[in-house]
């Protein structure tokens, strides 16, 4: 009997010293290294990723509270996957299997899942993640495509974790394109904003002993090019970082803060479309009307 890994099917990715490895389940960036250096935590393939590890999440990332929310007057209930927390976390596609569309190339590879209408999310949107390698690092851009005859709400967001080297998370600084903080409740869950300040005045390097996050934040402040970057600088001289352009404009960071498997291993920085329980608070939500495309594009780079 042929036992499937728990991460699906590898794709490997090669552009001179880069190296990518995408898994099936999830489309998930398993490794991503420069020079054998890592960007991103690596996970084995035969377990299942720890912490949402490089995958997508849609079509809501983050949180949701009480799995619940309304549409158009109709209210729809998804299943609780944070319990202790009722919430309903990182959408529906984070470990599910995605399959190859056409041929992939040493440096490319585009994966598509389809997202089965349910009484909880009675919509069916097609998703096509395309990942490729260049001298400038690994650029992801993924669209989504309502095959449903009516709205559907969708939001869009990635999973990455970015590697210390061989440091640890305390000996690295943080710094953060951001200009205002989300700030949370109890439950993680969002109740207002408020301009960047102490710990979380990110906009210059900082050193992040003593620093916990898991936190979202807005206005992102952005380059010549458009682009609102984060940066984990470690120890041996390397900066890991993820970027994303204009199709998105929200950040969360996690420093893994007793998460199993992670633990401040390293820092998630994950682009989104927008914050937590948008589905309920219809804050950056996006209504994808039928026969509509929505398509977002972020990277990853190593300096």
């Amino acid at each position: 009997m042929n036992i499937p890994s728990p991460s699906g099917r590898q794709h490997h990715l090669v552009h001179g010293d880069h190296r990518a490895t995408i898994a099936e389940v999830g489309a998930s960036i398993r490794e991503y290294t420069v020079a054998e250096r890592p960007v991103t935590l690596p996970f084995a393939e035969d377990v299942i990723a720890p912490a949402y590890s490089g995958a997508v999440l849609a079509p809501w990332p983050n949180r949701l509270r009480d799995g619940e929310y309304t549409v158009d007057g109709v209210t729809y209930e998804v299943p609780l996957n944070e319990h202790d927390r009722r919430t309903a976390l990182h959408g529906l596609v984070s470990h599910a299997r995605f399959t190859l569309v056409g041929e992939a190339t040493a440096a490319s590879v585009t994966l598509r899942h389809d997202i089965v209408p349910t009484p909880g999310y009675p919509w069916e949107l097609r998703v096509d993640v395309t990942y490729t390698l260049s001298d400038e690092g690994l650029r992801v851009e993924v669209s989504a495509t309502n095959l449903s005859g009516s709205e559907a709400p969708y939001g869009v967001g990635f999973h990455p974790w970015l590697s210390p080297g061989d440091a640890s998370v305390d000996e690295c600084t943080l710094r953060l394109d951001a200009a205002t903080h989300v700030v949370n409740d109890e439950r993680l869950l969002p109740i207002g904003v408020e301009p960047v300040d102490g710990d979380f005045d990110l906009r210059a390097p900082r050193l992040l002993a003593g620093i916990a996050l898991d936190d979202a934040f807005v206005d992102p402040l952005r380059d010549a090019d458009g682009l609102a970057w984060i940066h984990l600088a470690a120890p041996d001289g390397h900066t890991a970082s993820v970027w994303m352009d204009g199709t998105m404009d929200t950040w969360q960071v996690c420093t893994g803060n007793g998460i199993p498997g992670i633990d401040r291993g390293g820092v998630a920085a994950e682009p989104m479309s927008c914050i937590a329980d948008a589905f309920r608070t219809g804050e950056r939500l996006v209504r994808l009307a039928p026969g509509d495309t929505h398509t977002v594009t972020w990277g990853l780079t190593l300096s």
